[in-house]
């Protein structure tokens, strides 16, 4: 709050100084434990917004190369992102001019770097330079206490050396509606985002957890069998004794090779802290106390799968709705529907217009039109 407060200050002072740009500005800060990059937007004198990067570094890399790359990336690396006139930052690299020339002959935009600034833009500046290292901070302190949990979780598990990779799967949908199976991974150091999967359960009776959970994993698992993925440490299941059973004959079926099957299941009163823990098999039952490192990050991957699956649920049915509204009408198949939504920005753009608006579609007939227009307001 007090950073955002300060932005805001910074904010309102701009038209006594004249800011009316458009900027970026750009701090590094490197320590032993890694890179944080932090970038602040400014257009038109006013500050858009902000982001930390973490990009990985070398262990003797100086904190002017790690800008120098950053810069590249950032500006160069494909993605037509609006380029400002000027880009302040807190340290320079002699590959500046180079870079100069590649953006003016790349993109064609003359850009300037500054790195002695004033005014506002140097409280810009120290903004950034604050922000970037007090995200490191707050990266590393976090890695350090997901780590410590690891190690908790390892005494519990009885292994001498903390898992790597930790898997945990959870299942969304509505009245058996659009069904989607999550899978998150977990490693020392935090959430591993690039390996989060979704499925989109076919095929199975509507509200069907167990057969949804059953595809789930036999879809990752083949695949993993096959050589897509890596096999986890830990096989985390959100569920009783009766989703433990199901995912056992799921390994056994694939015969994957050993791994810790550990499933938690919400206890009686349901409440957070009161879990009932099964280690590989339903008759191997156990609790942990509500202050275990061990137990609060089974809960924190298990509500991170739950939010991930609902996400996903979610989105598939909206697309399943917006679709399936027009399933129904002769003459509207899967290109017309998307033509129609995409024409209309969306089902409730569509259901606002009338039988002329949705003539004027390209392809549509007022004929068609009409047939459309009722079927939107059939109910």
């Amino acid at each position: 709050r007090d950073q955002v407060a300060l932005l805001r200050r910074v904010q309102d002072q701009q038209s006594m100084d004249g800011g009316t740009g458009d900027v970026d500005v750009v701090a590094a800060f490197v320590n032993p434990g890694g890179a944080c990059v932090h970038l602040i937007s400014v257009r038109g004198g006013r500050v858009l917004g902000s982001k930390n990067f973490f990009p990985q570094v070398g262990i003797e890399e100086e904190v002017g190369e790690v800008m120098s790359a950053f810069l590249a990336q950032y500006f160069l690396g494909g993605i037509d992102r609006e380029l400002p006139g000027e880009v302040i930052v807190n340290v320079i690299n002699d590959d500046f001019p180079a870079f100069v020339d590649a953006v003016e002959e790349l993109r064609g935009v003359e850009m300037v770097i500054s790195h002695r600034v004033r005014g506002t833009r140097a409280r810009w500046q120290q903004m950034a330079v604050t922000n970037a290292e007090q995200a490191l901070t707050a990266r590393l302190a976090n890695r350090q206490h997901v780590a410590s949990r690891f190690e908790a979780l390892a005494k519990v598990l009885g292994l001498e050396d903390p898992p790597m990779r930790l898997e945990c799967y959870d299942i969304s949908h509505s009245s058996g509606e659009a069904t989607v199976a999550s899978c998150v991974v977990f490693g020392p150091e935090g959430p591993i985002k690039s390996d989060y999967r979704r499925f989109n359960i076919e095929g199975v009776t509507a509200g069907d957890d167990y057969a949804a959970m059953h595809q789930a994993l036999t879809r990752r698992y083949s695949r993993i069998k096959a050589g897509e993925g890596k096999l986890p440490d830990v096989l985390l299941v959100d569920g009783g004794k009766g989703q433990m059973s199901m995912a056992r004959d799921v390994l056994n079926e694939l015969q994957v090779p050993d791994l810790i099957l550990l499933g938690v299941a919400k206890g009686t009163t349901r409440k957070a802290g009161f879990e009932t823990l099964y280690l590989n098999d339903s008759a191997h039952e156990f609790t942990l106390p509500g202050d275990s490192p061990a137990l609060h990050l089974i809960q924190q991957i298990r509500d991170e799968a739950h939010r991930f699956a609902i996400t996903g649920h979610r989105a598939r049915r909206g697309k399943t709705r917006r679709t399936s509204t027009l399933e129904g009408v002769a003459g509207v198949g899967p290109t017309r529907r998307r033509d129609l939504l995409k024409h209309f920005g969306g089902l409730q753009e569509l259901s606002r217009a009338s039988i002329d608006e949705i003539a004027k579609a390209p392809g549509i007939s007022k004929k068609l039109a009409e047939s459309i227009y009722a079927n939107l307001h059939s109910e």
